[in-house]
């Protein structure tokens, strides 16, 4: 069945425009994330995020408020997209949070798979493992994520609250409690002083669908 998105389900401005970019973070763990490319709807549950945030975290892009073509859309009131390359190769999606002005947003480094995942093999070039069972590779990572669900950097300032957007978030009851998240430092970010020391990565801990280590899966297997 073609997926059938219900607009009273897509989070509102309110949920992004707060300033708090940790909190967000963690209240986005659960929530489904819909690209709808080419009426091909790939869909999947967010199960690890970075929070950065303007002007005090040396990781963050606008450290120190810094004002550049690329970094101009995290100063924009949240609920868009921030996509940037990396390594010229990677397309990373950030949800940019907060009201106007104060530059903090949101990596989204990991999802589970939900609707169209026929799609996200083609994307990612890769085949479902034995038994139909979805790698983690596919989704996990935020490379791959992008990739998976069709997120491009011509896509940066894309509106996540627009009827007609064509990459939303939406909230399907799914309770995600404080004690099911698990918390570390961010990746990638060792150039950040002691910012680079700030827990501000958080995860699902029972998902398969996160960075290696760092699921209770791991510890099972």
């Amino acid at each position: 069945m073609p997926y059938q998105p219900e607009y009273s389900h897509r989070l509102p401005a309110s949920f992004y425009c707060r300033t708090d970019v940790v909190q967000v973070a963690k209240d986005l763990l659960g929530k489904k994330l819909v690209t709808k490319f080419d009426n091909k709807p790939t869909t999947g549950i967010i199960t690890e995020v970075e929070a950065y945030r303007a002007p005090d975290d040396r990781a963050c892009h606008a450290f120190g408020n810094r004002r550049t073509k690329r970094t101009e859309i995290m100063f924009q009131e949240g609920g868009r997209a921030y996509i940037y390359l990396c390594y010229g190769i990677h397309h990373l999606f950030n949800v940019v949070t907060a009201p106007e002005g104060m530059a903090h947003a949101v990596l989204v480094r990991g999802i589970e798979p939900l609707e169209g995942i026929e799609t996200m093999f083609q994307r990612r070039g890769i085949k479902p493992g034995a038994k139909g069972i979805i790698p983690t590779k596919l989704t996990t990572g935020p490379g791959a994520l992008a990739q998976a669900l069709g997120l491009h950097t011509h896509q940066t300032g894309h509106s996540l609250i627009h009827p007609d957007s064509e990459i939303w978030i939406e909230d399907r009851g799914v309770i995600v409690s404080e004690n099911t998240i698990d918390a570390g430092p961010r990746i990638g970010v060792d150039y950040a002083g002691e910012c680079a020391a700030w827990e501000w990565r958080f995860w699902l801990r029972d998902s398969r669908f996160v960075s290696k280590g760092n699921s209770s899966y791991d510890s099972k297997s």
